[in-house]
């Protein structure tokens, strides 16, 4: 069985494609009890991006909404991390402006936002995806003042 070929019988019904139905909550205790309802590899994985975008912007801000993790700094929305079947979606918010532009175009996220794909902990690119945190964070993101 390959990872895209996961049993779906063993994920929370969220995960098959649909978001989670973690409530929304701002702070870290809703994202951390959100990471710890995934489900292995999945855990594993959110939990390093979590843990890498803690070590990576030292003002972070972490809530749940639309059944995924959402991270910022400042008042907006960055980047999201949320489980799905056989991956974790890792999307940025005006990730089309990133250099380079993450491959995955999400379907329903909004037309600028882009992303990756992680089926495994080798898939983690700590220092593209730190560069891409640093990038975003540099930008307004969703629900946050225009920046000077």
């Amino acid at each position: 069985m390959t990872s895209r070929e996961i049993d779906n019988t063993s994920l929370p019904e969220a995960m098959t494609g649909r978001a989670s139905p973690a409530k929304a909550a701002v702070g870290d205790k809703p994202v951390f009890a959100y990471i710890a309802s995934l489900p292995q590899p999945q855990r594993g994985i959110a939990e390093a991006v979590d843990a890498l975008a803690a070590k990576t912007l030292p003002d972070l801000r972490r809530s749940v909404k639309w059944g995924m993790a959402y991270y910022g700094v400042g008042d907006g929305w960055c980047f999201s991390c949320g489980g799905f079947a056989g991956h974790v979606k890792l999307m940025f918010v005006n990730g089309a402006a990133l250099e380079p532009v993450p491959p995955v175009i999400p379907v329903g996220m909004g037309k600028s936002t882009r992303g990756v794909e992680l089926e495994s902990l080798d898939d983690i690119d700590e220092l593209q995806l730190a560069a891409w945190m640093k990038q975003v964070t540099s930008v307004p993101g969703v629900g946050g003042r225009k920046r000077p």
